[in-house]
């Protein structure tokens, strides 16, 4: 029995991952992640940083990307609600420069996959939420990256969340979209 749901979005290799919960009265118990199965649906990567923030309602993270440390992502949320984004930085991609979203939350219990190439965000739409994340590399200060959330090429559409975007200083200098070269993406 295959304990995963693997749905392919319009960008390939972006997939929105389902895991089989088993709940009962005393509560629930669901695998996040098994390797072989992931492996058969195309996700073979090696995890080998894991990550998880807090925020409130309205915080924007993102867009970021890593540039000398590229990093696939398997984020997820256990407490809360987010919309979470991927953005396509692969120069030679047909899908360059589009973006996929998804909601994810601790009642739907999605996961969402992001290889490298991609710039990544998410938006919280609930008071408080918890948001998990496994990385195929290490985290390079020297290599961050990010893209404007607003920004007008790109042009993701973030959902209401009930009151102003709150975001870090840094997110608010990054780069247009259109200004940038992404010549770090290319082999993928």
């Amino acid at each position: 029995m295959a304990k995963f749901k693997f749905t392919a979005t319009e960008i390939p290799g972006v997939q929105i991952i389902e895991p089989t919960v088993f709940g009962d009265s005393r509560g629930y118990f669901m695998e996040t992640y098994q390797k072989d199965e992931f492996a058969a649906a195309g996700i073979a990567d090696e995890f080998v940083q894991d990550n998880q923030s807090r925020s409130t309602r309205g915080v924007l993270r993102g867009l970021h990307f890593q540039t000398m440390h590229p990093q696939g992502k398997l984020v997820r949320v256990t407490k809360g609600e987010v919309y979470d984004v991927a953005v396509d930085c692969r120069p030679n991609s047909k899908t360059f420069g589009k973006w996929v979203g998804v909601t994810l939350s601790e009642e739907n219990k999605k996961m969402f996959y992001i290889p490298q190439g991609f710039a990544h965000g998410f938006l919280v739409l609930s008071d408080v939420a918890e948001f998990c994340y496994k990385c195929t590399d290490v985290y390079d200060p020297n290599g961050e990256g990010g893209i404007p959330y607003n920004d007008p090429t790109v042009n993701v559409q973030w959902p209401d969340c009930g009151c102003p975007h709150l975001t870090s200083e840094k997110d608010q200098k990054h780069t247009p979209f259109a200004e940038q070269k992404f010549e770090y993406f290319e082999k993928w």
